[in-house]
């Protein structure tokens, strides 16, 4: 005779099996009592609590207010355990989520049409929807980092975003637009973020050492170096071209970028992914501006390739010279470069032109409020400088799942 199991043990399972793909809901709100609660009783003046030990010995983020030793019924609903305890975010404005929005900058993306496309409307990202890190946070199955000057009171265990519009490795770089957030910058607030004794994080940690294995096992990404050419080398009120030849200049950046992630690695991270700078030639910035009849300018996408050349050996000795540490490469230009010049493969129709009107005849950012292009799905390009939501899309699922864009790919990082 078959064995019968409880009815809210099926709609459990069910629930979980339909964790594993894609959310069917944009959203899980939560309501009831302490067989629901993962926290609120924490802040609140009464007696019924559930933040010490043995509360939570089971969960993977350690005490919360959960009244139970592990997940509750609204976690197992919500999602199946992530891959990765946590990612963190570092770069430009590829990535950047709003950090740049509370700075005194002229590179802001705080108005449509720029997130457009986006569930939560305009946030600062510049573009019309995800970021490739949007797209990594859900196929880890962990909510969008939040961008780390958004924060007030508690950090998210989950990961922070640091990356900041118009900043480079260089400190100098983006400085014409006002201020940003540059690597030094970056990987400071992560110190921060990370010292045991004073972080925030520390309360959902029994002591240093599980602390230190939730940052072994986290995702740290990486897209910087693309605004110290365009916003420093290739610009003629800063000096620096005039003291290093393109090869001297690439070498320079990636000397300074391999300084950084050592420092990163002293903080805890272990599982390290930079993406290489994309086909900078094939910008609108750039084509628009030197009236180029071909799709790309090959002398500037040359200066690109002499920096990403250079990070494979950079990043191979530090996987090999700093025990217990995985630098991985995305190759992400070759595969921008080759939607541009074919971009129906991707089953996108133009790969040339921003969809939004941009200032400058098409060469800066979205004029506030303006409808850009039908379709906008269907372009690579969504202003002068940055990406649409679809060509997001196919670098982070390349990265994910693709050995040609990284090795090792996500889901065979996240195992190791």
């Amino acid at each position: 005779m078959a064995k019968l199991f409880p009815l809210w043990l099926v709609i459990l399972f069910y629930f979980s099996r339909l964790a594993r793909s894609s959310p069917l809901a944009p959203a899980l709100y939560v309501f009831g009592d302490s067989l629901f609660d993962s926290g609120n009783n924490n802040l609140l003046p009464t007696l019924a609590k559930a933040d010490y030990l043995p509360y939570g010995v089971n969960f993977d983020q350690g005490v919360t207010g959960r009244f139970t030793n592990g997940k509750t019924v609204a976690d197992f609903i919500a999602r199946s355990s992530p891959l990765a305890p946590a990612l963190y975010v570092f770069g430009d404005s590829l990535f950047d989520s709003g950090n740049n929005n509370l700075l005194p900058t002229l590179a802001k993306a705080d108005y449509l049409p720029y997130g457009v496309n986006f569930d939560q409307g305009v946030t600062g990202r510049f573009t019309n929807g995800k970021t490739v890190a949007d797209f990594i946070a859900d196929y880890l199955g962990l909510p969008n980092p939040p961008p780390y000057l958004s924060i007030r009171g508690s950090a998210a265990v989950t990961g922070l975003n640091y990356a900041s519009g118009s900043c480079g490795i260089l400190p100098e770089t983006g400085s014409q637009y006002g201020k940003c957030l540059n690597m030094k910058d970056q990987i400071d607030l992560f110190e921060i973020t990370t010292t045991y004794n004073t972080s925030e994080l520390r309360r959902y940690f029994k002591n240093p050492q599980d602390f230190s294995h939730y940052l072994s096992k986290s995702i740290f990404i990486f897209s910087v170096g693309n605004n110290d050419y365009i916003n420093n080398y290739l610009e003629r009120q800063f000096s620096i071209r005039k003291n290093y030849s393109p090869r001297s200049f690439a070498q320079l950046l990636v000397d300074e970028l391999a300084q950084h992630f050592q420092r990163l690695y002293k903080l805890g991270a272990r599982k390290v992914i930079m993406f290489e700078l994309g086909p900078l030639g094939c910008l609108p910035s750039i084509t628009r501006k030197r009236n180029h009849g071909t799709k790309c300018v090959e002398e500037i996408n040359q200066l690109a390739s002499y920096f990403n050349e250079r990070l494979p050996p950079m990043l191979n000795n530090l996987t090999s010279t700093l025990q217990g540490s995985t630098f991985v490469l995305g190759h992400a230009n070759w595969l921008a470069y080759d939607a541009i010049q074919n971009p129906t493969k991707y089953a996108l129709m133009d790969a040339r032109n921003p969809c939004c009107t941009t200032w400058l005849n098409g060469t800066s950012g979205c004029i506030p409020f303006l409808t850009p292009c039908d379709g906008t799905n269907n372009h690579f390009f969504w202003d002068a400088y940055h990406l649409t939501e679809s060509a997001c899309s196919v670098i982070a699922s390349g990265c994910f799942n693709d050995s040609s864009v990284c090795s090792p790919f996500i889901k065979q990082l996240v195992e190791i």
